[in-house]
């Protein structure tokens, strides 16, 4: 557990996915993309806390051992790097309440997900952000000291319809 001077970082526990859902969605409001949340609870608990797809430390009002007010999430997982040789930390989200934004819980979460990756000898820990979100790329620039890398494009297929299309390929070869 990690803490700062009012608030303490932890892992989420089962009983934590309602409040990782209230940050997932007012995060998905703030990126101006809710009407693209289709995760639910259930599914939540199922991909986080019973196959582990997932991991997500939670932010909260308090000092260590108090079980204070959700105020921030980081949810990553773990990816392969067949350059690096190595696994690499891939931060899906990460999110800070507006009230309590600049108050160093952003640093905070980022020093544990490098203690995370660093247990775990990953290459890199890496993220998107978008284009239009200044304040985020100034931080993740100026104050973490990241590089933007682009040169890579991001490429998507999405949902059912989309990523089936794909088996055709191999069924037209059996």
């Amino acid at each position: 557990m990690t803490t700062g001077t009012d608030f303490n970082v932890q892992p989420a526990v089962v009983e934590d996915v309602p409040e990782i859902m209230r940050l997932i969605r007012e995060l998905a409001e703030y990126e101006k993309c809710l009407h693209e949340v289709h995760a639910t609870e259930d599914m939540l608990r199922e991909t986080i806390f019973e196959k582990k797809f997932a991991h997500c430390l939670l932010a909260r009002d308090g000092k260590k051992g108090e079980k204070g007010e959700v105020i921030g999430m980081a949810l990553y997982f773990f990816n392969y790097s067949t350059w690096l040789g190595a696994p690499g930390l891939y931060l899906e989200d990460l999110y800070v309440t507006p009230k309590r934004r600049n108050g160093g819980i952003g640093k905070v979460l980022f020093g544990h997900l490098a203690k995370v990756a660093k247990e775990n000898k990953c290459g890199r820990l890496e993220w998107r952000v978008l284009k239009w979100n200044a304040p985020s790329i100034a931080f993740y620039t100026k104050v973490l000291g990241a590089h933007e890398q682009s040169e890579w494009e991001g490429m998507r297929l999405e949902g059912e319809a989309e990523i089936g299309r794909l088996e055709k390929y191999l069924l037209d070869r059996e």
